[in-house]
C-alpha cells in the first residue's frame, strides 16, 4: 500500500506560500479548467461512451455541460463570495466592527464515485479551487477510461502540489484516508460513508458525505398524469438508473394506478425505444457484479408489469417495472441503482408518510400532486435532502439550491455558493475601537454587573 504522506506534505508546503488565496490565482484555474473541458469535450464523451455506453446527448447534459454551468456560475459570483462580509455588532460590542471572513481549509481530498464519473469529481473541485485549497483527487476504478483522462487532463495542466490525481482501487482510497488531509468530500454509497467518517474520525477531519438511499416518488389522484409519467420516466431511467436522486420506487393512488401505469410504459417506449438494439445509446450497467443484483431483483420482486429483457454481456437491462411490491421484497431492502421502478399503490397519503418516516431519511423526495395542501402536507411531513414538486432529479441542476443529504442519505451540501461554502471555513473576526473603553466589562467598575444585566437580559 502506498504512502501519500510526501504528496501531502508537497501540497501543505505549497499552501503555505498563500498563491491559492490570491483571488486572481483561483479565477485563472476555474477557467483553466473550463477551457479544457471545451478543448477536450470529445475525448471526455468518448470516454464516458466506452465506460458506460453513454449517448452524447446524456454526456453533454448530465457531465459536460453541468460543470460548465458550475464553473460559469462559480466565476460570475467569486469575488463576492470570497471576499470578508460584515455582520451586525451586538450592544455588547459597541464601538467594534464584525466580519466572517471566509479561509480555505487546506489540503482536501475529494474520492469520486463511477456513475457521473467526470461530473461528480470535477463539481467539487470547483468549490475546492474557488475556496482557494489545494486539492487530491481519487477518481473511480469502475469507470477506467474516464479516470484516465481526467489523470491525463490534471496531471499535465497543474502542478502536483495544487492539485493532484491519484488512480487505484480501495486500496488506493484506504490509503489517502490512512494521512491527515484537513476536509474530505465523499460521494457514494451509505456502507462506504460510512467507512469514510470512521476513517475521518481517527484526525478529527471534517467531512461531506454525499450518500443516497431509497427516494419516493409520490403519485396523488389528483395529478397530471401525463406529465407525471413522463417525468418520471426521464428521473428514473436516465444513466439507467445510476442516479444517486433517481426515484427508488414509486406510490401512486390506487384511484388512477391503472391509468398511470399504462402512461408510464408509453412514455418509455417514446423517451428509450428498443434499448437493446445494436446501435442502442441507452447507458449500460457498470459492472457484472451490479448486473447481476439487478437481475436477481426482477426475479424475486413482485410482478413483472414491463421490460425485464437484458443482455449480459453487454450489461444492458431494459427499463423495467415491476408491480405488486411490499416492503418484504428483496429490491426494497436497499436503493436500487439501476433502471428498475417498483410500484406500490395506496389509498390514504398519511398511511404512506408514515411508511417512509419508518425508514432512512431519503436523499430525494418527489410529490406529484396539483393540490398545494396536499403538496405542502408531504413536504413539511417527512424529512430528506430535498426534491421536488411536480418533477423528479430537476433540482440537482440549479446552482441556487443547495444540495446534500440528511441523516443516512449524507451529511453537507454543494452546488453553486454551496461549494464555495462547503470547502471554507467561515472565520468569525471582531475589530474593536482604540478610541475608548466599556468600563463595565471588567469586574472591578463599580455596578458594573447591574449595567450587565440591563444590556444582557
Amino acid at each position: 500500500m502506498e504512502n501519500y504522506g510526501a504528496l501531502i506534505k508537497k501540497q501543505r508546503e505549497f499552501f503555505s506560500t498563500g498563491q491559492t488565496k490570491e483571488l486572481a490565482f483561483r479565477i485563472e484555474a476555474l477557467d483553466k479548467i473550463r477551457k479544457l473541458i471545451k478543448k477536450h469535450e470529445k475525448e471526455i464523451m468518448i470516454a464516458l461512451h466506452t465506460d458506460l455506453n453513454k449517448s452524447e446527448f446524456e454526456s453533454y447534459t448530465t457531465e459536460i455541460g453541468f460543470v460548465l454551468e458550475e464553473i460559469r456560475f462559480t466565476l460570475k459570483n467569486i469575488e463576492n463570495w470570497a471576499k470578508p462580509r460584515k455582520v451586525k455588532t451586538s450592544l455588547t460590542g459597541f464601538g467594534s466592527k464584525n466580519y466572517i471572513m471566509p479561509e480555505p481549509y487546506g489540503v482536501v481530498l475529494i474520492i469520486s464515485p463511477w456513475n457521473y464519473p467526470f461530473q461528480l469529481a470535477i463539481a467539487p473541485l470547483i468549490g475546492a479551487i474557488a475556496a482557494g485549497n489545494c486539492a487530491i483527487l481519487k477518481p473511480s476504478e469502475l469507470t477506467p477510461k474516464t479516470s484516465e483522462l481526467l489523470a491525463s487532463l490534471i496531471r499535465n495542466n497543474f502542478q502536483e502540489e495544487y492539485i493532484a490525481i491519484v488512480e487505484g482501487g480501495v486500496e488506493t482510497s484506504t490509503a489517502l484516508l490512512n494521512e491527515k488531509t484537513d476536509y474530505i468530500f465523499f460521494t457514494g454509497s451509505v456502507a462506504v460513508g460510512k467507512v469514510i467518517m470512521q476513517e475521518a474520525a481517527k484526525h478529527l477531519t471534517p467531512v461531506t458525505l454525499e450518500l443516497g438511499g431509497k427516494s419516493p416518488c409520490i403519485v396523488h389522484k389528483d395529478a397530471n398524469l401525463r406529465y407525471a409519467a413522463k417525468r418520471i420516466a426521464w428521473g428514473k431511467y436516465i444513466n439507467a438508473g445510476q442516479t444517486c436522486v433517481a426515484p427508488d420506487y414509486l406510490y401512486v393512488h390506487e384511484d388512477v394506478k391503472d391509468e398511470f401505469l399504462k402512461l408510464l410504459t408509453q412514455s418509455i417506449d417514446e423517451l428509450y425505444g428498443n434499448t437493446l438494439h445494436e446501435e442502442s445509446q441507452f447507458t449500460k450497467i457498470v459492472s457484472e457484479r451490479h448486473f447481476h443484483r439487478l437481475i436477481t431483483f426482477i426475479r424475486n420482486s413482485g410482478t413483472l408489469y414491463h421490460g425485464g429483457e437484458s443482455d449480459a454481456e453487454k450489461h444492458l437491462l431494459v427499463p423495467t417495472v415491476l408491480t405488486d411490491i411490499t416492503w418484504g421484497d428483496p429490491i426494497m431492502e436497499d436503493e436500487i441503482f439501476g433502471p428498475i421502478l417498483p410500484v406500490m399503490g395506496y389509498k390514504d397519503i398519511l398511511q404512506i408518510i408514515d411508511e417512509i418516516n419508518n425508514r432512512p431519511k431519503p436523499l430525494a423526495l418527489y410529490i406529484f400532486s396539483e393540490v398545494e395542501r396536499v403538496q405542502n402536507k408531504v413536504l413539511e411531513s417527512i424529512s430528506f435532502g430535498g426534491g421536488c414538486v411536480n418533477d423528479t432529479v430537476y433540482h440537482f441542476t440549479s446552482p441556487h439550491l443547495p444540495f446534500g443529504g440528511v441523516g443516512e442519505s449524507g451529511i453537507g451540501a454543494y452546488h453553486g455558493k454551496g461549494s464555495f461554502d462547503v470547502f471554507s471555513h467561515e472565520k468569525g473576526i471582531m475589530k474593536q475601537t482604540t478610541r475608548f473603553d466599556l468600563p463595565f466589562r471588567y469586574p472591578t467598575t463599580k455596578h458594573g454587573l447591574k449595567w450587565i444585566k440591563m444590556i444582557m437580559k
